[in-house]
């Protein structure tokens, strides 16, 4: 950040009275300027025994599988941007069940919110994914997933499945973590 959004003036990168870590400061207006994390909120749509993927057709990571789910906007509750990413991006309706997945990622200041639910009718790809289909847990792509936290969540899932129990599960992902799942760049 060079300039104020407030006033345009241009700012300073330093440490604000009273606080621990740097911010983009204006001196003109006195405008502390706070970056907070993205949140990504999502859905897990269940149809019987099987799970709803989506096949990504944007960047990061075009072409591979997906639980339909995306950056959170103004104005909307974490379960409204789940239930809008889910019609955005499967053409899907879902009866929402309650969180989740609850997945840090600081070292990219994201938060990734996933709701489990219900698919309530039919299903189609949205403008943001290829293909949409359901799988069984053995059909799933494991090797074409496009995020950990994608993983993670499915891994969570048939795990509580099988005792019928859906705990909230909050974890973190790491760099560590990524290197682990995507190799080395």
């Amino acid at each position: 950040m060079n300039f104020c959004s407030h006033c345009g003036h241009t700012v300073r990168f330093a440490i604000p009275e009273g606080d621990d870590r740097p911010r983009h400061l204006c001196d003109e207006c006195g405008t502390v300027h706070y970056q907070n994390p993205r949140i990504v909120a999502g859905t897990l749509p269940v149809s019987g025994t099987r799970v709803l993927l989506c096949r990504r057709a944007i960047a990061p990571r075009k072409g591979y599988w997906t639980l339909p789910a995306g950056y959170m906007e103004n104005a909307e509750t974490t379960v409204e941007a789940a239930a809008r990413e889910t019609r955005e991006e499967a053409c899907a309706e879902v009866d929402i069940h309650g969180l989740y997945t609850l997945i840090n990622l600081p070292h990219i200041n994201q938060v990734y919110m996933i709701f489990r639910a219900d698919l309530t009718g039919g299903f189609g790809p949205g403008p943001e994914s290829l293909e949409v289909a359901l799988f069984e847990e053995h059909e799933i792509p494991w090797e074409e997933l496009a995020f950990p936290t994608i993983e993670r969540t499915l891994r969570h899932f048939y795990a509580d499945r099988r005792d019928q129990r859906f705990p909230l599960h909050v974890s973190d992902i790491t760099p560590e973590d990524r290197e682990r799942y995507f190799g080395s760049a």
